[in-house]
């Protein structure tokens, strides 16, 4: 009888919360905040102060510091290389471009057609992982690396605004880091995969000189504490749940293998 009872309980949570999710519109027209970005999910909600969490940047003379340093050198010699055009497309936060970042490692192809639930929490969660990052950046701003070793960058046309924009922490990290994290919780057998193309794609800032490592490193903890707090967010939730279904739809496409292995194999030169 207690089973039955708990059994009961539960399945009338899930009816509810099933209930709740079809009630929302979770592809409702949705506001821009201006450069194309959409309003976050947390908008409306207190700010994360990353300037509160995260580690002071390194110390010029520090060993961290030091440990950037050679990071930075040791991908400098990338330049040129089909690695640094692939950084230089990680770069571009546009969509419908961006929406194929993690098409490989989810081995399916993210549309607004097709899969227009996920291509939504990618586009809305841009903004919260992106925005979690400036209390830090604005109380630090860290010189970016490029304007310390005088070398060039993957995406030049961003150069001026990059040299008013802080260093620390990397804005690109926590949105890939924090992608990475939902892709990951709507396909938990593909976790590996997509976080490790998390990993590269912050890589993917130090192989355009444009961040040091510990930016990477810090941006991908903040994008982990914006996630966390996306969990209470019962549009994205609610999102998420369209998102599950959507991906085991007959519609969805994949990715072209011969591509993917192409895009393992450039990856691997920067880990």
């Amino acid at each position: 009888m207690k089973v039955r009872s708990n059994l009961t309980l539960l399945m009338t949570a899930l009816m509810a919360f099933h209930s709740q999710a079809s009630t929302l519109d979770v592809l409702g027209p949705v506001p821009e905040i201006g450069h194309g970005l959409m309003q976050g999910y947390l908008h409306g909600e207190p700010p994360l102060n990353s300037a509160q969490f995260v580690p002071l940047p390194p110390d010029e003379a520090s060993a961290r510091q030091q440990a950037d340093s050679a990071a930075s050198v040791a991908l400098r010699q990338l330049e040129g290389s089909p690695r640094w055009e692939m950084a230089a497309k990680d770069a571009d936060l546009h969509f419908p471009a961006a929406a194929s970042i993690f098409s490989c490692a989810l081995n399916v192809n993210v549309t607004e057609a097709t899969t227009p639930a996920v291509y939504r929490l990618l586009q809305r969660s841009l903004t919260d992982f992106g925005l979690a990052t400036y209390p830090a950046k604005k109380a630090y701003q860290r010189p970016r690396p490029f304007l310390i070793n005088g070398d060039a960058i993957c995406t030049p046309e961003d150069a001026a605004l990059l040299k008013t924009d802080g260093s620390y922490p990397s804005g690109h990290s926590a949105i890939g880091w924090g992608w990475a994290l939902i892709l990951s919780q709507l396909v938990p057998e593909k976790a590996e995969a997509i976080l490790a193309r998390g990993r590269d794609y912050a890589n993917s800032r130090m192989v355009c000189n444009v961040h040091w490592m510990s930016d990477t490193e810090a941006g991908m903890t903040v994008g982990a504490a914006a996630f966390a707090r996306l969990q209470n967010n019962a549009l994205f939730q609610a999102t998420m749940a369209a998102a599950r279904i959507e991906l085991t739809s007959d519609a969805i496409s994949q990715p072209n293998a011969e591509t993917c292995a192409e895009e393992a194999e450039v990856l691997a030169t920067s880990r």
